[in-house]
């Protein structure tokens, strides 16, 4: 027997040693999966499989370079170089710049994020004179998004009566138009966004049977890792990409399915099942990871889900400690409580900050544990914000080096023309807008023939000294590497003067900022290539690179000794010694946008699996009685999971009587605290207010803003502000002496006196 098979346990050592035909390998959290398809990509080529011949899909860079680490400690050289490992976007992306001219781009294509692609609908939204607020550009986005996942395009959108029927019924029938408008302008544009490097990558393998036939004869081995996670563009390339040798191997967990939001379909992972009749399923079902305690408590959850592939994970490990319950008074009774929980922990039985995590459900919810946590002066880090690369000034930089690559680009263009400042106006860019729809051609060729367009004056020589310094850097490329370039680029261009001029704490962390951007690109430039070949440490492949970055693949401070907070979608793939499983109440996990359907409750149930899962020795599920939402502060219901973990692996201590460390005081009709503050806020009153005799109260639904009304006590007041829905309204009321109340309509009793 190999070396590299002792580690493994009998199912592992089965799915590494079965290579030929279709197979599914069922892994369930912390059960090795990783270390499963290393292993079998590298016994396949101590089997003499070329390692070229492999493709291997992930759906993070990060695991994609773990796995290539693997690998070559196995085999102990450096083969693991050859192989087609990486993200879906960056293997497809690779393959689109090679035969990108047959689909009618340029090989040079810009690769549009997120908020590249929202900024291109917010023009044309404008462009249409529609209402930004009914048609943001986030929404739109999304629906766009969703479409292209499942391989429609803008003409079947328009031509789809049922979709059409959706948008009138939304008041936005101008979708379709719009979906129109993008398509265009990107494409005009010579860039694709994250969803059109998978919707071209089909319409390459199926509009050019040589392009397909290619890449099936030099693809023999197909693996693709979190199956689960793939949506129905993924599905039908992997089903294209492997139909010739059917050497496919699909790992996934359908129970770790949470990503419907995204496009993903956990039926792919159930329906490879019924694409190879001759599919072999091999469930690994002992974990590594967590205490049987934990292990038997998720088990027991999952087990009510009716649409899942029956397993039960195990573990050698001991029992460990009863999952702890608590119960707050309200959220930020909630937030205290936990931080007083981690300093206990550190205290008692010498935990670093790292060792923990505080998952929820929403990022929204931070807020209380943020606060608390700074309170005892612990060091945290929130995952999931503003990554390095879409900060502002990152951006901006990196649309001065778009532009030399593509020059077609035309949102990089119109994020940089006027920065830093050059006097060229809104009203000159709308200007080269028309002429440019008009005349169809693009932002670049209108401004290099800037004349010809009408403009001039100062705006014209400020137009042409652009084109001349954009053409002078483009120059530049044959003769310097992409640091170098980047570099004048902003020694030129007077980038870096104007930030450094810039002596705030925020001006600095900007300045520091572009200083760590071109530290990444010397970086880049000075590391050996994997695969020989010097188009690789181009400035294009850099770009390319830190566009199709994700979230996971984020430095995000893994070996800093910091608390970790995030949302349970964001731990995935995580794991750590304890976990904090915070606000879990109904409304808000499940959450109540999927409480009344079996599909959307079970995936809420998979993600509540996951959370759990997470921890390694202990887990703490918190809730709060009350909790403020709009304005108000809510009751709320321990979440339905609660109810299906067993009671015997709960200790419920914490759960009898709840924390109640703030004095908030609740509303009460039969009383008069109706008031929603501290109580060390109120004021002491200067005076009585004594009512009327016919003091009769009105209507809430009948106050707005502006007016003025009399409380029983508080006396006469203006209404500043009204929040919540209405039949929960919370208004804000100057009382005059009386200081500022915020106060529950519903419950108040308040005359309007004009």
């Amino acid at each position: 027997m190999q070396d590299y098979l002792l580690p493994l346990n009998e199912p592992q050592r089965e799915a590494v040693l079965y290579t030929e035909g279709p197979l599914m390998i069922v892994a369930g959290a912390g059960s090795g999966k990783t270390k499963v398809l290393t292993t079998r990509i590298a016994h396949l080529i101590h089997q003499g499989v070329d390692s070229f011949r492999i493709l291997a899909l992930t759906f993070t860079n990060k695991a994609a370079k773990e796995m290539k680490e693997r690998i070559e400690v196995i085999l102990g050289n450096h083969e693991a170089r050859n192989l087609y490992i990486g993200t879906f976007h960056s293997v497809f992306s690779r393959v689109l710049r090679a035969d990108a001219e047959r689909l009618g781009y340029p090989s040079n294509f810009t690769i549009y994020d997120t908020d590249d692609a929202k900024s291109v609908i917010k023009s044309i939204v404008k462009e249409l004179n529609l209402d930004d607020k009914v048609y943001k550009a986030s929404f739109v986005y999304n629906r766009i998004s969703t479409t292209k996942n499942n391989l429609y395009t803008y003409k079947e959108y328009r031509a789809d009566n049922t979709i059409q029927q959706e948008d009138a019924r939304s008041n936005r029938p101008m979708i379709g138009e719009i979906f129109e408008y993008y398509s265009k302008r990107c494409f005009k544009n010579g860039a694709m966004d994250f969803d059109d490097l998978l919707v071209n990558m089909y319409i390459l393998l199926t509009n050019f049977p040589d392009v397909l036939a290619k890449y099936q004869h030099k693809f023999r081995y197909v693996m693709i890792d979190e199956y689960q996670d793939t949506n129905l563009a993924q599905y039908h390339i992997v089903k294209l990409l492997g139909a010739l040798n059917e050497n496919i191997c699909v790992v996934g967990d359908d129970a770790q399915s949470i990503y419907s939001f995204r496009g993903a379909s956990m039926q792919n992972i159930f329906q490879f099942q019924k694409d190879y009749e001759e599919v072999k399923v091999i469930k690994l079902e002992q974990n590594y990871r967590s205490t049987s305690t934990i292990l038997d408590a998720a088990n027991m959850v999952i087990s009510k889900n009716e649409n899942q592939i029956k397993k039960a994970l195990w573990t050698e490990k001991e029992s460990g400690e009863k999952i702890k319950l608590a119960c707050s008074f309200t959220d930020n009774d909630e937030g205290k409580f936990v931080a007083d929980a981690i300093m206990e922990q550190k205290l008692r039985n010498h935990f670093s900050n790292k060792d923990f995590a505080i998952l929820y459900r929403t990022n929204a919810q931070s807020r209380a544990f943020e606060e608390s946590l700074r309170r005892l002066g612990i060091k945290y880090r929130i995952f999931g914000g503003t990554s390095f690369y879409q900060r502002k000034e990152v951006k901006d930089y990196v649309a001065y080096l778009r532009i030399l690559v593509n020059p077609q680009d035309e949102e990089s263009l119109k994020r940089i023309i006027n920065y830093p400042a050059r006097g060229i106006g809104t009203t000159t860019l709308n200007k080269i807008s028309i002429v440019a729809q008009e005349q169809n051609k693009t932002f670049w060729e209108v401004l290099c023939l800037a004349t010809e367009a009408g403009i001039k004056g100062n705006t014209l020589t400020t137009i042409q000294d652009f084109v001349l310094a954009i053409r002078h850097f483009q120059s530049l490329l044959s003769k310097k590497n992409a640091y170098e370039v980047a570099f004048e680029i902003g020694k030129q261009c007077g980038i870096v003067k104007e930030l450094n001029a810039d002596k705030s704490v925020e001006g600095l962390a900007r300045y520091e900022n572009i200083q760590e951007l071109l530290n990444s690109i010397k970086e880049y430039t000075e590391t050996p290539d994997e695969e020989g070949e010097v188009v690789e440490r181009s400035l294009g492949s850099y770009l390319q690179q830190i566009t199709l970055l994700t979230d996971a693949d984020q430095n995000n401070g893994e070996e800093e000794d910091a608390v970790k907070l995030m949302t349970v979608h964001a731990s995935k793939g995580l794991e750590f010694p304890i976990v904090f499983l915070v606000g879990v109440e109904e409304n808000i996990f499940p959450s109540s946008m999927s409480m009344y359907d079996r599909a959307n409750l079970e995936e809420e149930r998979r993600l509540f699996y996951v959370a759990i899962t997470r921890a390694r020795e202990k887990v703490w599920i918190s809730y709060a009685n009350n909790r403020y939402r709009f304005g108000s502060l809510i009751s709320n219901e321990p979440s339905r999971f609660i109810d299906e973990l067993p009671k015997a692996l709960l200790d419920m201590s914490l759960a009898e009587k709840p924390t109640f460390k703030t004095t908030f005081v609740r509303s009460n009709p039969a009383s008069n605290d109706h008031v929603i503050q501290q109580k060390k806020l109120i004021p002491k009153p200067t005076s009585t207010h004594n009512p009327p005799s016919d003091f009769v109260p009105d209507n809430p639904t009948n106050m707005k803003t502006g007016m003025k009304v009399e409380h029983q006590r508080f006396g006469i007041g203006h209404i500043i502000s009204m929040e919540g829905s209405i039949s929960n309204q919370v208004a804000t009321i100057n009382f005059g002496t009386m200081g500022e109340k915020k106060i529950m309509l519903n419950y108040a009793k308040l005359r309007i006196i004009e």
